[in-house]
């Protein structure tokens, strides 16, 4: 038969970009437009709490455009890539079931690999192991552990920052479980991909009205309360500046603001910096996906440009 077999995956749609790219706005149009339900692929948004801070779909939006995986842990709670997989394979499945296409929404580049690629087989959490490293931490500071996973695992050293607390944590959990280095674990063959999909990326060709955009979205997020939204999360006993959830963006700075290191001017220039730099580190991390359509959300035809691509997408033939 030409073309292959047919493929018959069912399908799923892949919307991506850095931060204050207008992934949401689009994500609703499409949403309207198409039988498509959606799933939030954010770190920071399956946070209970934090709300302001991670610029989460108001009530009213998410009533009418429900997005899974959105408030489904406490602040105090960890969350893993492997998890998200676990969680995101369950909704497409039943989103899939009910005869409706999954649009996975956000900019979390290493939950969407995950989902795609899978993961290598790697122990679960060891709270208690996590509470040692973070106390460590806490007295020595991260680039202190980092530079003890670079004697015990140099190439995932390499590929880790020295201030990605989150992954030198879990680098260093992993040998001390297993007593091999992370890098020698994550090697392997994995399961193909179950869906066929579509990949959108929101790729702003223009750098500076990104960070325009940056400083607006953030000057927005002041004003509507997020310094109050850190102090109150910041006032429960068991949270800590240590803990992921409060370690995003804006939430460190607000809560080393509240902790007198700087005033809120210095507070407010320090999180556009951070915020910058992570649209910098997500900008490499999609540019990198040579299989997604890039579409840049400044130019005032990437929503038609979405939509064709969609409906292309989901009228093609199921070849393989």
């Amino acid at each position: 038969m030409l073309g292959g077999p047919a493929d018959q995956r069912p399908l799923a749609i892949f919307l991506m970009g850095p931060t204050a790219s207008g992934k949401t706005a689009l994500a609703l149009h499409l949403a309207d437009r198409f039988a498509l339900d959606l799933i939030s692929v954010d770190s920071a948004l399956v946070y209970r709490g934090m709300d302001v801070g991670t610029a989460k779909p108001d009530a009213g939006t998410l009533r009418r455009h429900p997005h899974r995986l959105v408030n489904i842990r406490d602040p105090r709670d960890a969350y893993s890539a492997a998890e998200f997989r676990s969680d995101a394979l369950r909704e497409m499945e039943k989103i899939s079931a009910a005869g409706k296409i999954p649009l996975l929404v956000g900019g979390t580049g290493l939950y969407f690999r995950a989902l795609q690629s899978g993961l290598s087989d790697l122990p679960e959490a060891d709270p208690g192991l996590r509470e040692r490293l973070d106390s460590e931490a806490r007295a020595l500071g991260w680039p202190a552990l980092h530079a003890r996973l670079a004697a015990l695992d140099p190439a995932a050293a390499r590929r880790i920052r020295p201030g990605d607390a989150q992954r030198i944590q879990r680098a260093l959990e992993v040998i001390e479980l297993t007593g091999r280095p992370l890098s020698q674990l994550q090697g392997g063959v994995r399961e193909p991909f179950a869906y066929r999909v579509l990949k959108l990326v929101l790729m702003p060709e223009d750098r500076a009205a990104l960070h325009a955009r940056i400083a607006e979205r953030l000057d927005a997020m002041f004003a509507q309360g997020f310094v109050d939204e850190v102090r109150g999360l910041r006032a429960r006993a068991d949270l800590h500046a240590e803990l992921a959830s409060m370690r995003a963006v804006g939430y460190r700075q607000i809560w080393e603001h509240l902790d007198g290191e700087f005033d809120i001017t210095a507070c407010r220039e320090r999180a556009i910096h951070a915020t910058r730099q992570l649209a910098k580190r997500q900008i490499t991390w999609f540019r990198a996906d040579r299989d997604a359509l890039a579409v840049d959300p400044l130019d005032s035809g990437h929503i038609a440009r979405a939509e064709q691509a969609v409906a292309d997408f989901l009228a093609r033939p199921e070849h393989g």
